[in-house]
């Protein structure tokens, strides 16, 4: 958006005293429009809930192809606020809703509205104003099908437009709350300090219906890891570090240390997991400073290797992450690759032996799990008649297993290989599947993802220790969340675009320095202050 200079408008704001009414933000790419379209509206205490079978919200959205006419405006106003239950045209892209922390939210009109800036430890403690519980696109509800807008260059990437949904949610929430302070407050009344405004992001309130999406897009997970994978073979590649680049890391561990220190969460596991990071973060702030001093070469590459053989996963990610920030200049190009078409094709000619080895040298992870035990088949995933959203049964316990989503792929594969097995070698794979058709979609998938290692995930998802949060938290790492807070293994929230710049600052700062976002009053300059301090 900063490179393109987009330009960022809001076209309407018909809200009443209490933040009521009907509003419209454009923002302008250098080819077209893009409008959200948010209805706030009055929400009942009993009927708030971040569940995804709530039926009412505080605010619903549209992000709407274009500038809305008065009757687009009209049409939605009926529609959007029931959201599945609305009808939809391919002029909207994006179905979407919103509720408020109300402990913030409150909190800061009151305090605006006496003339005074919000409390900053509380800002820090929620660290959003409202968080999203659903963000639908690609088709969903009548809306636009993904293919209207996959040529689009702002589009390209998966997700973008569904982020800029929530970018643009983001600056509804910041202006709605200033409203209401003002109407509260009148002349007494002040706005949020800039840098208080950077510091709110969007809450995310995120469940089963996003894990399979992983399943059923292999393709794009594989561009999406090897994008990742890329960049850090480029940084272990260097063989000399810049001074610049030194300074930044520098900079950059201690600007981690302390959001690390101002992520808390209630889940006790991921507890431990924050306070083991905190512990890893000063052993590689020591390490760095000794390896450093002595001027390496492939500086980046024993500090890797040193904490592959030391920290945890939560470590080396963040080990990773940190690794590659400074070199925005060798890596950012990757965000380009980082989509895909899943197309995929039965080769029908292939004989039955190909097919077999395909499967032992590509899924040998999936022919290790024994099926026979039930354990390893104890759940199964459906669709809800009520939400048409994922959700998980005991297979044993529960009925409906006839109803199975298709995401069973270690199970799956590992019947096929069975099958194969009592099958000649030099049969063709189209003889095979005439006799057993209900295995067309494996034979695919197989055939298809050979040639994309990162494709899989090489876990059972069925298993009677599956963890989805696991899932989601891979997904929700590739759209910047932070903050990841598990409320349990099957739903966590996150926060998004904290710390990122507002619409009207994108081309006054630097739009690419707000990773690792910390508390107000903590920025890179008071930073660089306690460095010295040290």
């Amino acid at each position: 958006m900063a490179r393109e200079c987009w330009k960022f408008e809001r076209l309407r704001f018909e809200v009443d005293d209490q933040g009521f009414g009907t509003s419209v933000y454009a923002a302008h790419t250098p080819h077209r429009t893009y409008s959200l379209i948010a209805f706030s509206h009055a929400l009942e205490p009993d009927q708030r809930t971040d569940r995804v079978i709530a039926e009412a919200w505080d605010a619903t959205f549209n992000l709407f192809d274009g500038i809305p006419e008065q009757e687009d405006l009209d049409r939605l106003r009926e529609n959007t606020p029931r959201q599945e239950a609305g009808r939809y045209l391919p002029s909207e892209l994006v179905l979407s809703r919103a509720n408020k922390s109300l402990r913030l939210f409150d909190h800061v009109v009151k305090r605006l509205a006496d003339g005074l800036q919000p409390d900053v430890s509380l800002l820090h403690s929620v660290g959003y104003l409202m968080r999203t519980t659903a963000v639908y696109g690609s088709g969903k509800f009548g809306s636009a099908d993904r293919a209207k807008i996959s040529s689009r260059p702002e589009a390209l990437g998966a997700f973008q437009i569904e982020m800029l949904n929530v970018f643009l949610i983001r600056w509804f929430s910041i202006d709605l709350v200033e409203h209401v302070a003002h109407c509260q407050g009148g002349s007494k009344a002040v706005g949020m300090e800039a840098h208080l405004k950077q510091s709110l992001g969007i809450g995310n309130a995120t469940g089963l219906g996003m894990a399979p999406f992983l399943v059923n897009h292999p393709k794009l997970v594989h561009q999406w890891v090897t994008a990742k994978e890329n960049a850090l073979a480029r940084v272990r590649g260097l063989k000399n570090v810049s001074r610049d680049s030194l300074q930044s890391f520098e900079n950059l561990l201690e600007k981690v240390r302390i959001h690390i220190s101002q992520w808390q969460v209630e889940d006790e596991l991921q507890t431990r997991k924050i306070q083991q990071l905190k512990q890893e973060l000063e052993t590689l702030c020591q390490e760095f400073e000794k390896r450093r001093a002595q001027n390496p070469e492939y500086l980046w590459e024993q500090l890797l290797t040193f904490a592959q053989s030391r920290f945890s996963l939560e470590g080396q990610e963040l080990t990773v992450s940190m690794m590659i920030e400074p070199h925005g200049d060798l890596v950012d190009e990757l965000a380009e690759t980082m989509h895909a078409s899943e197309e995929m094709k039965i080769q029908p000619l292939m004989p039955l032996e190909k097919l077999k080895l395909l499967i032992e040298d590509h899924y040998q992870w999936a022919l290790e799990i024994d099926f026979s035990q039930s354990a390893n088949r104890k759940q199964f995933w459906y669709y809800s008649e009520d939400k048409l959203e994922p959700r998980l049964g005991d297979r044993f316990q529960e009925p409906g297993e006839e109803l199975e989503m298709p995401l069973a792929v270690a199970r799956d594969v590992s019947e096929l290989y069975g099958t194969l097995e009592k099958k000649p070698g030099d049969q063709s794979t189209a003889e095979f599947l005439m006799g057993h058709p209900e295995f067309r979609r494996t034979v695919r998938r197989v055939q298809s993802l050979h040639s994309f290692p990162y494709a899989e995930i090489r876990d059972n998802l069925i298993g009677e220790n599956v963890k989805p949060i696991d899932l989601l938290r891979f997904k929700l790492a590739f759209f910047g969340a932070t903050k990841f807070d598990p409320k349990s293994d099957l739903w966590t929230r996150i926060t998004m675009f904290q710390g990122a710049p507002m619409p009207e600052e994108l081309t006054t700062c630097d739009p690419d320095a707000w990773a690792f976002p910390v508390l107000p009053g903590q920025d890179e300059g008071s930073l660089a202050a306690s460095v010295v301090a040290e």
